[in-house]
């Protein structure tokens, strides 16, 4: 497809879970396509996807399409493995936006917030996961100022910690949220010459959630979900974190540790 194309790679956040409108989940992607002056716009993000499954399976989907815009969020289920690698999350960002520039396209990803401000995990869970983002954070950075990628700081984003920025699981955006983000983007891809008009933040069709919303969610979703992950980190949960090396500047890959 010539034109001028936006596509979406990614994770779940990318497939737009958290913003549910009759049809299905709608997301960041429709919003922000709907004010992108484009041709076309393709989301090849899959809830559950790593770096590795962007790099392996959603580029060359992408890159087919020929895109002028690309928009990257993942690698926050990378942290939530046992087999956690920041030199493997490192390759697989620089892969993924390096392709990508090379093509042409116009290229916008994030960096991380403290995810344990929201979703209210124990203290020494939230301290590991917490020294991991702040690990990829660092790989993204190196990346960012390598390829010359646009980039959106969540954690400095305003509103970025208003409990009604997020879904009743408070793991992804809710409406409020998905459109804060696709404000974002746009003013990213603005600044890179893009012809994209402004995006409300007024909510209109999202699902509206009540205190029995997030109970529910709690009872049948969260505790599982803590299990499964805290289950997946107890090697971790029993010792110390130890931090990393920073980055080197532009051009090095960052320390490791697996």
């Amino acid at each position: 497809m010539l034109g001028r194309v936006l596509v979406l790679l990614g994770d779940s956040t990318a497939v737009g879970i958290g913003d549910l409108v009759p049809g299905g989940w709608r997301g960041f992607g429709p919003i922000l396509s709907s004010a992108f002056e484009d041709n076309g716009y393709r989301n090849y993000a899959v809830s559950g996807a790593r770096l590795a499954d962007v790099r392996l399976t959603q580029l060359p989907q992408a890159l087919r399409d020929r895109p002028s815009a690309a928009v990257v969020i993942a690698g926050v289920n990378d942290t939530l493995r046992s087999d956690f690698s920041v030199r493997q999350m490192h390759e697989d960002l620089d892969h993924i936006c390096r392709e990508l520039v090379n093509a042409g396209v116009s290229v916008v990803t994030v960096r991380f917030h403290d995810q344990g401000r929201v979703f209210k995990l124990p203290g020494r869970l939230r301290r590991v996961l917490k020294d991991r983002i702040d690990e990829y954070n660092r790989v993204i950075d190196v990346v960012v100022a390598r390829h010359g990628v646009r980039c959106v700081d969540l954690h400095t984003l305003p509103g970025a910690y208003e409990l009604e920025t997020w879904a009743v699981d408070r793991l992804h955006p809710s409406e409020r949220g998905h459109r804060m983000l696709a404000q974002a983007f746009a003013a990213e891809l603005r600044a890179v010459g893009h012809a994209v008009g402004e995006v409300s933040l007024e909510c209109s069709g999202g699902r509206e959630l009540t205190v029995w919303h997030h109970v529910a969610w709690l009872l049948v979703k969260g505790i599982p979900w803590l299990w499964r992950r805290g289950a997946d980190l107890v090697p971790l949960l029993w010792s110390d974190a130890i931090p990393a090396e920073a980055p080197g500047p532009a051009g090095h890959a960052p320390a490791v540790r697996s």
